[in-house]
């Protein structure tokens, strides 16, 4: 069975016009930095947890706690990691004469506990999967590579294991399938969409109340994107005013195809925006790396430039933090200072998880001193 392509719509408003030769100034946000900040080493953190806890005897010799350091991205060796946080890890000898093992303390296990019990049940099992479906319809042909996905997993917040949990769970949503590396030609296993899911071919902005406005005798819908600035943040006029011109463009969902737009347009550049808008919303933390947007981008058949573009002429929608070794794309209207207005309750619980990493050990309780290396 043929599956559909995102939905093909007719839009006239193909104007090539481009963005005002002005440039728009970077200002750091305190509070959006501080938002990704806080979660330095968060990701690893969880990444050595769930490797502890998938084995029997619920540790991991730190030996083997070394071999993950390169795919985790450590900043220090995985024995002076395992001390930064003594409230979250626990290095121990089993036995004189072996060697050293890494075990997760009793709060820790009861934080896993708790965060199982979310990943389990239905409501957010339905709602991983209602977010995966939409990110696999954002991509037209509705399928994705695994590696592509497994990029995304951790900012959608999907279980660990997908194959044995989403697409065991939901068949009549998902199904493995293979696609082709358009550079190399191998073929790879992916994630597929098994039917386009009319019901959720509408953006976040597009269930929001809109404005319609009739002319010519046809409708079409006007939104807008939510701007914030910072307190004293001011464009300039010329950039203020295309500003204006270009939010009172016809607003093309991303879930819509727009590939019969030129590149270069501005209306072309507000459907890249609202694909970018709906990614970004996606995610439980409404943020994600950088690059990760760019991969995406890319195997959708975007330049980095032109997603650059978007991003970059647009930071009342969008902020860019290079806080932790990284450049992160925020969206601006999902967080209130430092707070996410909407928080998911994975979201919640990686809170506790980041509260319980800064977490001071008592003086009372013995540290086992561990060699320099590994």
């Amino acid at each position: 069975m043929a599956l559909p392509l995102i939905r093909l719509l007719p839009h006239r408003f193909n104007t090539i016009r481009a963005f005002v030769n002005a440039k728009v100034k970077w200002v750091r946000d305190p509070y959006l930095d501080y938002a990704v900040e806080r979660e330095k080493d968060l990701k690893q953190v969880i990444s050595f947890k769930n490797q502890i806890i998938s084995n029997p005897s619920k540790s991991l010799p730190l030996s083997a706690a070394s071999l993950l350091k390169p795919h985790l991205n450590l900043p220090t060796t995985s024995s002076k990691f395992f001390q930064k946080y003594p409230s979250f890890f626990s290095v121990f000898q089993p036995s004189p004469g072996l060697p050293p093992h890494v075990k997760l303390t009793p709060q820790t296990l009861l934080f896993h506990k708790k965060e199982s019990t979310i990943h389990t049940s239905m409501s957010n099992k339905y709602n991983a999967t209602e977010r995966l479906a939409k990110l696999l319809m954002l991509a037209g042909v509705t399928k994705l590579p695994m590696h592509l996905i497994n990029r995304l997993k951790w900012d959608l917040g999907l279980p660990h294991d997908i194959v044995g949990t989403l697409l065991a769970d939901f068949p009549d949503y998902f199904e493995a399938c293979e696609v082709e590396d358009a550079v190399t030609g191998k073929v790879e296993i992916a994630l597929g969409l098994v039917c386009w899911r009319k019901e959720l071919a509408f953006s976040q902005l597009e269930r929001r109340p809109i404005m319609v406005c009739a002319s010519n005798a046809k409708l079409s819908k006007h939104i807008g994107f939510p701007m914030n600035f910072l307190k004293g943040f001011d464009l300039e006029n010329r950039v203020k005013d295309w500003v204006e011109e270009w939010q009172a463009l016809p607003y093309i969902s991303p879930y819509e195809n727009a590939t019969h737009l030129s590149p270069n347009s501005d209306q072309a550049e507000k459907w890249m925006v609202a694909m970018l808008h709906e990614v970004l919303w996606l995610m439980i933390s409404k943020k994600t790396e950088r690059e990760n947007l760019f991969v995406l981008g890319e195997y959708l058949g975007f330049e980095r430039s032109r997603l650059k573009k978007a991003v970059v002429h647009h930071p009342g929608i969008f902020y860019v933090s290079n806080k932790i070794r990284t450049q992160t794309v925020v969206l601006r209207e999902a967080y209130r200072k430092d707070f996410l207005i909407e928080k998911h309750p994975l979201m919640g619980m990686r809170y506790r998880y980041i509260h319980l990493m800064n977490k001071m050990q008592r003086r009372d309780e013995a540290t086992l001193v561990l060699p320099s290396g590994g």
